[in-house]
């Protein structure tokens, strides 16, 4: 006699796809650490108008356009292999639309003021790269020649002639997007598994000082597979896939209280922050409207639109002040997120140019805060925001 089934016997994994809606294979890699996995399909047509002699519904065609939706929530956690993505990095790939690119670290010749570093070999780098020393992120702000670079803000401990740069891989933006397939796998084994294909990263959420770090993604999908109704040429599969074979899943989670902010031009880190919520919007609408096809045929991304919500304490200094100068006089400044403040277990974002939007005033508590909604990142084509993992 079977029983329920526990919503704790799920186990997601993630996928980039190289052509959209054909459902890549997977491995035990490409299972991320889920919160939560809410995926919808409804009919588009919902009535129909032609005269049937009674009140009754007479029914309404098996093969008529059905609109998918998804929304995901995942946590940050180690990124122990780093010769691979991080298990989210197709998410995150799927979201930003640009390649992804690995940083191998460097060696330190020599610091110049903090933030101008000199290696003792050609570095590699681009601008807007992520790089990690001593349980930090900074971003690459400038270049100077093959061997020097300017960083986006000074390290809390400066690297010295010798010192090494750690790993990193960072997500520039593209102008195309790629569909993600997302892969839901139960027990018992008999129970219906799914894969949403096809999905367009539409919205992606960073939230800053929660419980845990935390990711959300949501948009539109191609389709919704499942084990039970499937048949073969389904997402250009001959058959449904089985779950990869269980291998070592890393737990471990990232506390959201860690990490840091820095903003301003110059950069200041605040202390003060205590609420934050950086959000890319693609405005995706997918190719689906055509005569002659059930489902979507591509992504069609719009104009982003790049904000980053936060709340902060304010403080009788200069670089409050600052702040709040630059969102009357609408002037752009630098922000930097980090996440974590281990090795490993490390997230930026960094926008160049963010215009703040002027705060409100919130005297509701004991301490008065400012409210900054709507931020809003700017910049010359593909460069209003980079992620890294390090």
């Amino acid at each position: 006699m079977s029983c329920y089934i526990s919503s704790n016997n799920e186990r997601v994994y993630v996928a980039l796809e190289a052509n959209y809606g054909a459902v890549p294979a997977i491995t035990s890699q490409n299972r991320i650490p889920l919160v939560k996995l809410a995926a919808k399909q409804v009919p588009e047509t919902t009535g129909r108008k032609d005269k049937t002699g009674s009140r009754t519904f007479v029914g309404l065609p098996n093969t008529i356009r059905e609109i998918t939706t998804f929304q995901l929530s995942t946590l940050m956690t180690e990124w122990s292999n780093q010769t691979a993505q991080p298990p989210q990095g197709p998410l995150f790939q799927g979201a930003m639309g640009g390649t992804p690119v690995f940083y191998n670290g460097g060696t330190v010749a020599s610091v110049t003021n903090q933030t101008e570093i000199q290696f003792t070999a050609p570095h590699g780098l681009a601008a807007g790269q992520g790089v990690t020393f001593s349980g930090e992120m900074r971003f690459v702000a400038a270049i100077q020649d093959a061997q020097t670079i300017f960083l986006n803000a000074p390290f809390t401990n400066p690297p010295v002639a010798g010192s090494m740069f750690g790993t990193t891989i960072t997500f520039p933006l593209g102008e195309s997007l790629s569909g993600v397939s997302i892969f839901d796998y139960w027990d018992p084994a008999n129970a219906v598994q799914r894969i949403v294909e096809g999905s367009a990263m539409d919205r992606m959420e960073i939230k800053i000082n929660g419980d845990y770090q935390e990711f959300a993604f949501a948009g539109p999908s191609r389709d919704l597979l499942d084990s039970a109704s499937f048949v073969s040429g389904q997402g250009g599969l001959a058959s449904f896939p089985a779950e990869p074979a269980m291998a070592g899943f890393d737990y471990t989670i990232v506390p959201g209280h860690l990490g840091e902010v820095w903003m301003g031009t110059p950069p200041n880190q605040f202390f003060t922050l205590t609420a934050g919520e950086l959000t890319l919007d693609n405005d995706v609408d997918l190719r689906v409207k055509e005569f002659g096809s059930n489902y979507a045929q591509c992504i069609a991304a719009g104009v982003r639109k790049i904000t980053f919500n936060f709340e902060i304490f304010e403080m009788a200094d200069a670089q409050t002040a600052a702040l709040y100068q630059a969102a009357r006089q609408r002037s752009p400044i630098a922000v930097m997120l980090q996440l974590g403040q281990q090795t490993n277990q490390l997230f930026g974002a960094y926008m160049p140019a963010m215009v703040p939007a002027v705060p409100q005033y919130d005297d509701s508590e004991t301490r008065l805060q400012w409210k900054f909604q709507n931020s809003r990142a700017q910049g010359t084509p593909g460069d209003e925001l980079y992620v890294a993992f390090g």
